[in-house]
């Protein structure tokens, strides 16, 4: 299958172009950006064109991995979709439920398969703890995910503005949610800089808390998810550099569901319950609804 990249930014050049030029059984066939001279230097590093015409690029692939802003995304989503392409997205779908009912509604209509890279999804050590969790009767579980924006490749402007919340939030919920199954309640508090704390409540009475942080102390910076419940504590342990290694997996699946036409578990569909997740914290957050407690 002939992929396009669309974006030329850090993550897009190392991560989504990096893992298609290297794959044996797809092929990266451009680069796309809304800033010519960058898409050629991204093109160039992968020995591909890099262009600014969208219409071309789509003409003369099979499937796009979309790495840009996320409300850069959704339209770029749809043209594709349009165009009959199958969608590698990034995560989140998009920064409003109605942004992500737009992106599953085209590819409903187009008939194309999706996947959302949700990175830490697409590790073989996670798959065998969502089995093992899957033979447990669980309680509950946490996820916390700290880390500092200041001065790494990620500190874009999306990211300040809407936070942790919304940048690794998703990676949480799709850990919890497939474990715990569907988020019914939020309950949110915010902490220092952009932190917050979320307490979420699942089926059957299963509750699990997440911590989310992009202004924690460097020291502090680290993942850790578990679950529990009658065979005691799953815990899910981090791995390093897993990007480019997680993304090729992601290719394979999505590769697989466009031959089959069946549904992945981490399609847009599950996208956009991702996003209704994080827009009903957001409300949370807003709302501000707390006790005093008395002296």
């Amino acid at each position: 299958m002939r992929f396009g990249v669309l974006g030329t930014g850090h993550w897009a050049r190392t991560v989504h172009a990096a893992s298609l030029a290297e794959h044996p059984d797809a092929e990266l066939a451009g680069v796309w950006g809304r800033d010519l001279a960058k898409a050629k230097a991204a093109g160039a590093e992968f020995d591909v064109a890099g262009t600014d015409d969208l219409d071309a690029l789509l003409a003369d692939v099979d499937a796009v991995s979309i790495a840009v802003p996320p409300d850069a995304q959704v339209p770029l989503a749809e043209r594709a979709a349009a165009a009959g392409k199958h969608l590698l997205l990034e995560k989140p779908v998009g920064l409003s439920v109605d942004a992500a009912d737009r992106v599953v509604a085209a590819v409903e209509t187009a008939g194309v398969a999706s996947v959302v890279f949700f990175t830490s999804r697409f590790r073989t050590a996670t798959s065998t703890w969502l089995q093992e969790a899957a033979r447990t009767t669980l309680a509950g579980g946490a996820v916390t995910w700290l880390g500092s924006l200041a001065g790494s490749p990620f500190d874009s402007a999306w990211r300040r503005q809407h936070g942790a919340l919304w940048d690794v939030g998703p990676h949480a919920l799709a850990l919890l949610v497939p474990t715990l199954g569907p988020v019914r309640t939020v309950q949110a508090g915010a902490g220092q800089g952009d932190t917050v704390h979320l307490v979420l409540g699942h089926d059957e009475g299963r509750a699990s808390t997440v911590t989310l942080s992009h202004t924690a102390a460097g020291l502090s910076a680290g993942i850790d998810a578990w679950v529990h419940g009658d065979a005691g504590r799953l815990v899910l342990l981090p791995e390093p550099d897993i990007a480019v290694a997680a993304h090729r997996v992601a290719v394979d699946e999505l590769q697989a569901a466009a031959l089959t036409g069946g549904a992945h578990p981490c399609d847009v569909a599950f996208g956009r319950d991702v996003v209704r997740v994080l827009a009903a914290a957001q409300r949370a957050l807003a709302s501000g609804c707390r006790e005093i407690v008395a002296p």
